[in-house]
């Protein structure tokens, strides 16, 4: 399973708000959406994302083992 749990806490330490996010950096409130409950979204978002937050793929994404 894909977690978005870091992308969360690398908006929190960058003081960014997913409202910046929106209005500003013009990502879709439908992706938030998507992050905030775990689904997938596309690695050109991923990577709008890295670059965004100054950040790499491990600051917006982990694996987690299904059990």
């Amino acid at each position: 399973m894909i977690s978005y749990e870091p992308f969360w806490q690398t908006l929190k330490n960058r003081n960014i708000s997913t409202y910046a996010l929106i209005q500003k950096y013009k990502i879709s409130s439908s992706t938030i959406s998507r992050l905030r409950n775990n689904k997938g979204i596309n690695t050109n978002t991923i990577d709008d994302l890295c670059t965004i937050l100054d950040c790499s793929v491990s600051d917006i994404i982990k694996h987690i083992p299904n059990k």
